[in-house]
C-alpha cells in the first residue's frame, strides 16, 4: 500500500502501534548500517533509502529526476517489506542472505528484492544489518550503473554522466519529437 505521507513521520504516524515498532526497529538498523552518502526519505510511498542526485546526479535510469532507490521499507496490505536493491542488483547478496536464514534455521520469505515478514520476530534485524553492510553505496553504484548498462541514461535524457556525457545539458534538453510513418501497405 503506497502512502500519501509527505514524510516519514507522517508515515510513521499513519501505522498501527505493532508495525510502527516493527518499521522503527528495521528503520534503527539500516540506518545504523548505511553509508553516509545515503539518505532517508519518502520516495514511491514508503520509507527509502536513495543515492541522492549530489551523489549520483544521473538519477534513477527509469526516472533520472528520483534518486537512485538503495533499499526501503514499507506497511503492505498483508505484511512488511524491506526491499534491498543491493542484493537484488548481484545476487551474491541474495544468496547470502537465503545461506544465514537456512544457517539459522529461520524461515525467510523472499522476493526478488524484498524480505516479507508479517511480525517483526520473523526478521532476522541481524542478517539485514549485515546484508546492507557487505553493500557500501559506492559498491552498489558500480554494480547499479554496470547493471544498467551506459546507456540507460541517454535513452531518457540525450546523454549520462555514467557514459561520460554532461547531466545539466541533458536534463535542460527537450527530445525531438519522433516522426510517425504510416505501416507499409499489403500487396
Amino acid at each position: 500500500m503506497q502512502s500519501a505521507a509527505k514524510t516519514v513521520a507522517q508515515y510513521l504516524a499513519e501505522l498501527p502501534g505493532d508495525r510502527r515498532a516493527a518499521v522503527e526497529a528495521v528503520r534503527r538498523v539500516i540506518r545504523a548500517n548505511v553509508s553516509a552518502e545515503i539518505e532517508e526519505v519518502m520516495q514511491y510511498g514508503m520509507i527509502s533509502y536513495v543515492i541522492p542526485h549530489r551523489v549520483f546526479p544521473d538519477g534513477y535510469h527509469c526516472d533520472p529526476t528520483q534518486p537512485v532507490p538503495y533499499a526501503a521499507v514499507a506497511s503492505q496490505k498483508q505484511h512488511l517489506a524491506i526491499y534491498l536493491m543491493a542484493p537484488y542488483i548481484s545476487g551474491e547478496g541474495d544468496r547470502w542472505i537465503r545461506a544465514e536464514y537456512e544457517k539459522k534455521g529461520k524461515k525467510l520469505d523472499m522476493g526478488k528484492s524484498c524480505i516479507r515478514f508479517k511480525r517483526l520476530e520473523e526478521l532476522d534485524l541481524d542478517v539485514l544489518a549485515g546484508a546492507i553492510a557487505r553493500a557500501p553505496a559506492r559498491a552498489y553504484l558500480q554494480e547499479y550503473v554496470l547493471k544498467a548498462g551506459p546507456n540507460a541514461w541517454k535513452k531518457r535524457r540525450g546523454t549520462s554522466a555514467a557514459a561520460g556525457g554532461s547531466t545539466t545539458a541533458a536534463r535542460t534538453r527537450k527530445a525531438a519529437p519522433v516522426k510517425k510513418t504510416a505501416p507499409a501497405k499489403k500487396k
